[in-house]
């Protein structure tokens, strides 16, 4: 059966689904928003399992809307860091001090940001350390999106092709999430019965998402983006503590 939730809860999760789409195609940043609902909702584990799934729904949809958008390029050289962070997050599954970390790349983003150039984000260093960060948090609590968008930032993507490379790159993680979740015991049956009642939510709000997208101009959607990463930040910090 579908694990046991109230009214109240049940309309949490809803909104957390439409947050789900709407971060995948539109505002990254706003899927940390379900991370915190579907944890006051579920149990831990069954939290991190039942949103993966959700988000996997999410990015089918993203990756089908901006096909032809992913910078491939920034994806293949993020690709060792990423790697090396779901490994680290997959040994460890439970989150520490390090989500800290988002503050100072907050604080470097925004740095970088207000120079010319792009090419310390996207330097050799920069990748690493990024890409690192955002595989581990991601593995450990489905959380790395605020690290890949202070990262795009950074590094002036485009509104098309931040949300294209975004798509891929978190499709890809959580494709090799799935087996990793699966042998830890984070996904059940029990959870894929309550993804099949608000799929459907998400992929209805991330089709409204793509459509919100496509009307925001790059100074609009850089600041909403911004701030919207600084908010998922800051609960990521004061739910490590």
């Amino acid at each position: 059966m579908i694990p046991t939730v109230s009214t109240a809860g049940w309309c949490l999760l809803v909104v957390a689904a439409i947050a789900v789409g709407i971060a995948k195609t539109a505002l990254p940043g706003a899927a940390t928003l379900a991370v915190a609902l579907f944890a006051a909702v579920l149990p831990a584990r069954a939290s991190t399992g039942a949103l993966l799934i959700l988000l996997l729904v999410g990015d089918v949809v993203a990756i089908a809307a901006y096909r032809h958008d992913a910078d491939w390029a920034t994806l293949r050289r993020l690709v060792p860091g990423v790697v090396l962070g779901l490994v680290l997050g997959a040994g460890f599954l439970t989150l520490a001090g390090d989500r800290a970390l988002l503050l100072v790349l907050i604080a470097v983003t925004l740095t970088l940001m207000r120079r010319a150039g792009t090419s310390v984000a996207r330097g050799r260093t920069s990748r690493l350390l990024y890409g690192t960060l955002s595989g581990f948090t991601t593995m450990t609590a489905n959380a790395g999106g605020p690290v890949m968008t202070m990262y795009l930032l950074a590094s002036r993507f485009a509104v098309a092709p931040f949300l294209g490379t975004t798509a891929w790159f978190f499709f890809a993680v959580n494709v090799v999430k799935l087996p990793l979740s699966i042998g830890l015991g984070v996904i059940r049956v029990e959870t894929l019965r309550l993804n099949a009642v608000l799929a459907p939510v998400v992929i209805v709000s991330a089709l409204a998402g793509r459509r919100l997208a496509i009307r925001m101009n790059q100074n609009l959607f850089d600041r909403l983006v911004t701030a919207l990463t600084v908010v998922s930040a800051g609960y990521l910090i004061v739910g490590a503590m």
